[in-house]
């Protein structure tokens, strides 16, 4: 008896995201500069980028703890030998370079928490941005370079946690706003990293202020806040309500009359009264011809109306 083999079904490809061939870049001006391989600083809404030869040696944002919190908060340096650098070799533009010949911080160690600072302040400052963007050539920083980044490499870097964020959770509302915990009757367990940035939430800081808090890069702790926000335990803030001031007097000429607490508007202002010196309009018109019957009839409308 012959035995007969039934074909094999080849399994389904796994589908794959399709790239785009000619991807816009993050920052047209960036992308030129890098080009150009020009040297100096450029200026955006969220932060600022410094270039030497086309090649990103340094990035700082208002968004994320500076390198010199990820030391210190990280055991790496101690506060005082900061500040000892910065005084030493701020001003020739080598702190860096300083903090590795004084034997305070291993190169290898610098330039780990450096290339993590740069990445971390350049995902805010090539974020959309409402400001134009200006470059001002030859200007460096003072810590110095330390590991050079390509324009390219950090572009891809900054698309590649765009993404990771969309996907754990696609509102970006806990990037910013202030935070409170959600209201729920059993709280699901969360791992420590997690419960650290949990003990930070309430109802003032923002995620910007929970990493400065616990000296660790921005991103990570957006990361951990949307995870924490897909499984509803974070949520952002109400906005606070607008305070009502009773002794402050309203605009000479409004343009508008909001409803006061009972929901009517407010009276309308009582016109200016006309300076004696002044004649009234109506009696000057009034004036001339008093026999005059087209005069007589204005007269009687303006007593109507006064008698309104």
């Amino acid at each position: 008896m012959t035995l007969v083999r039934a074909p094999r079904t080849p399994p389904p490809r796994l589908p794959v995201r399709p790239r785009p061939v000619d991807a816009p870049a993050l920052s047209p001006m960036l992308h030129r500069l890098a080009v150009e391989r020009a040297t100096g600083v450029l200026l955006r809404e969220r932060g600022a980028l410094y270039l030497c030869d086309g090649q990103v040696v340094h990035a700082e944002s208002p968004e994320t703890p500076g390198l010199d919190v990820l030391l210190t908060t990280g055991g790496v340096l101690d506060a005082e030998g900061w500040r000892e650098a910065v005084a030493q070799a701020g001003e020739r533009g080598r702190v860096g370079r300083y903090l590795v010949d004084s034997g305070r911080v291993a190169e290898g160690a610098l330039e780990l928490c450096h290339t993590g600072a740069l990445f971390d302040a350049a995902f805010f400052v090539l974020g959309p941005s409402s400001a134009p963007a200006r470059f001002r050539y030859g200007d460096a920083h003072w810590l110095g370079a330390v590991r050079p980044v390509p324009v390219a490499a950090l572009e891809r870097e900054t698309v590649r946690r765009r993404e990771l964020l969309h996907r754990i959770w696609p509102d970006p509302a806990t990037d910013s706003a202030p935070l409170i915990r959600a209201d729920r009757q059993a709280q699901p367990p969360v791992p420590a990293r997690q419960e650290a940035v949990l003990g930070q939430v309430d109802g003032v800081r923002t995620a910007a202020d929970i990493s400065r808090a616990l000296g660790r890069p921005a991103f990570h702790t957006l990361v951990d806040l949307r995870r924490l926000a897909a499984a509803g335990i974070v949520t952002t803030a109400p906005p606070a309500p607008r305070r009502h001031h009773p002794d402050r007097m309203p605009p000479a000429h409004p343009t508008a009359h909001p409803a006061d607490e009972h929901g009517a508007p407010p009276p309308l202002p009582l016109p200016l009264p006309i300076p004696p010196s002044t004649p009234d309009p109506v009696s000057a018109l009034l004036a001339p011809s008093p026999a005059d019957p087209h005069v007589a009839l204005l007269r009687r409308l303006r007593d109507a109306l006064e008698a309104l």
